[in-house]
């Protein structure tokens, strides 16, 4: 894999534990990770597995490898089986001097809880599942989930707040937040004001047709200004890094705060 932007070595294989670190010093960061075709579809058939590769799936592997929580939708978790973060020994030296777990957890949001408690995400993780709901989620399911293993947070009555869940996370030392999605709970988060980063990969590919985009959901109004941190490329798929930057205050250098 080379990197385009910024400019360097074309000859030199990127180091992508580096080029994807979490900014110094930041308590708290939410990035997204995305994968689109070069027409904007986030998913075939209702997956994203038509639209990666094995250059994105590596790139998947190392941000998740950084990652303290991954938060994503029980949509996605039932479309796509989601399975536990797997423990990968090569970053097991660097995760135990930054004070992490040996792999990220997944944290599911959901307000309705219904989710199969059976699945290995939920009975057989490295680290305990996190499902983020509201207050009022129907009892029967919350302790179905707690039987299963799973720590179960409420964030926000009536729905799940989204921003709030973020804050709950953080205050529990899960600050290197990574959002998988679906396209929904991105839009949610990028309308929560919660959002830090989108890594976006987009696959050289057209798919047509009436394809979810990676942003569902409310509308921006003024729109969510990013800037270009960097770019990858290979085999075809480009890698992108954005900052979000403007007028919501976010950083524009990874090295400041979040």
């Amino acid at each position: 894999m080379y990197q385009l932007v910024p400019p360097t070595n074309r000859s030199r294989q990127v180091d992508l534990a580096e080029v994807y670190a979490y900014p110094t010093g930041a308590r708290r960061w939410v990035r997204a990770n995305m994968v689109a075709s070069a027409d904007g579809a986030a998913t075939a058939s209702g997956k994203s597995e038509g639209i990666s590769g094995e250059a994105d799936k590596r790139v998947f592997g190392v941000l998740r490898a950084l990652a303290d929580v991954v938060l994503v939708g029980a949509g996605t978790v039932r479309a796509e089986q989601y399975r536990p973060a797997r423990v990968r020994q090569q970053y097991q030296e660097a995760r135990a001097a930054a004070g992490q777990a040996p792999t990220a957890a997944i944290a599911v949001v959901t307000r309705a809880m219904d989710l199969d408690w059976t699945m290995p995400l939920f009975t057989s993780p490295a680290v305990p599942t996190i499902v983020l709901t509201a207050t009022d989620a129907p009892q029967d399911q919350v302790d179905a989930a707690a039987e299963a293993g799973a720590e179960v947070i409420a964030a926000g009555t009536g729905e799940v707040d989204l921003a709030l869940a973020v804050d709950r996370l953080a205050e529990r030392g899960l600050g290197r937040i990574l959002c998988e999605g679906g396209p929904h709970l991105l839009g949610q988060l990028a309308a929560s004001g919660k959002l830090d980063e989108l890594c976006l990969s987009i696959a050289p590919q057209l798919r047509g047709g009436d394809s979810m985009r990676v942003l569902a959901g409310p509308d921006l109004t003024d729109g969510l200004p990013l800037i270009l941190h960097s770019l990858l490329t290979e085999d075809g798929f480009l890698f992108s890094r954005y900052l979000v930057g403007g007028t919501q205050g976010s950083v524009s250098e990874p090295a400041k705060e979040g």
